[in-house]
C-alpha cells in the first residue's frame, strides 16, 4: 500500500507540471470534488547514491510480484522497483522520444506508448524489444499496407490475448481518435471511434481499462467521459 500511494503521488505530481493542456479554456476551470484520502510520503524511492529519476514520469505500473515500474520521458526510461521501493534496476536509453502509457502483461512484458514516435513497443523483462506496432515518426491511418499509428496513449490486454490500443493525442481537426484491435501476435483485427461527440466517437481517446466482464472503458479528455465498449466495438 505505501508503494502504491508512493506511485500515485509520484506520477500526480509530475503530471500537473507536465500535463497537456486542453484546448477549451472551460476544461481549465476545476470541478468541485472530495479530497482524496492520501498522505504524502516523503522520500519513498530507495536509490543508490548518485541515481535519481531522470526525467518526468510518463506512466506507472505493477508487476505479478508486486513490482512497480516506472516510465520516464528521460534516459534511462524505464525504472524498476521492488515492493518495498526499493532501486533494482533502470534501462531503456533511447528508446523514446515522448513516452505516454505503460502497462506489464501476463507474461511480464512490458508494453509502452511514445505519441511523437507513433508505435507501441512490446519489451522483455531484460529490456529486449520484441514487438513494435507503428512505424517510427510516421503518423497515419493503419490499414494492410501502411501499419501506420497516429499518438498511441494506451494499451490493455484481454484474457484471451488480444492487444487494444487508444490514439490520438491531440484535440481538434488534426488527430484521430480511436481503438484499435491487434491479436496476441500483433496483427491488426478491427478499429473504431474517430472524431465526434456522438456515441462511440472521441475527441481525445486518452485512458483505457478493461473491467472483469471483459468490457473496456475508454476515457475520451476533451469530451469529458468515459464510454464502455464490448471487445468488438459496440458500443454499451
Amino acid at each position: 500500500m505505501r508503494l502504491m500511494i508512493a506511485a500515485f503521488a509520484i506520477l500526480a505530481a509530475f503530471t500537473l507540471v507536465f500535463a497537456q493542456r486542453p484546448s477549451d479554456p472551460a476544461l481549465l476551470i476545476p470541478q468541485t470534488a472530495p479530497e482524496l484520502d492520501y498522505v504524502s510520503i516523503p522520500d519513498p524511492f530507495q536509490f543508490p547514491a548518485g541515481t535519481a529519476f531522470n526525467g518526468a514520469a510518463a506512466s506507472v505500473a505493477f508487476d505479478s510480484k508486486g513490482h512497480l515500474w516506472v516510465l520516464t520521458r528521460g534516459n534511462p526510461s524505464i525504472y524498476e522497483f521492488d515492493n518495498n521501493g526499493k532501486f533494482i534496476r533502470s534501462f531503456g536509453e533511447g528508446l523514446f522520444t515522448r513516452s505516454h502509457g505503460l502497462r506489464i502483461d501476463p507474461e511480464g512484458n512490458i508494453w509502452a506508448t511514445d505519441v511523437t514516435d507513433h508505435t507501441v513497443m512490446k519489451i522483455s523483462p531484460q529490456g529486449q524489444v520484441l514487438l513494435t506496432l507503428g512505424t517510427k515518426k510516421q503518423r497515419g491511418e493503419w490499414n494492410d499496407s501502411t501499419h501506420l499509428l497516429n499518438e498511441p496513449n494506451d494499451i490493455a490486454f484481454g484474457r484471451n490475448g488480444d492487444i487494444f490500443v487508444t490514439q490520438g493525442h491531440t484535440p481538434g481537426a488534426n488527430g484521430d481518435p480511436r481503438v484499435l484491435k491487434f491479436d496476441k501476435t500483433g496483427k491488426f483485427t478491427k478499429s473504431w471511434g474517430g472524431k465526434g461527440k456522438e456515441a462511440g466517437k472521441f475527441d481525445v481517446a486518452h485512458g483505457l481499462a478493461i473491467d472483469a466482464k471483459g468490457q473496456l472503458w475508454v476515457t475520451d479528455r476533451e469530451n469529458q467521459r468515459i464510454q464502455i465498449f464490448d471487445q468488438d466495438g459496440k458500443y454499451i
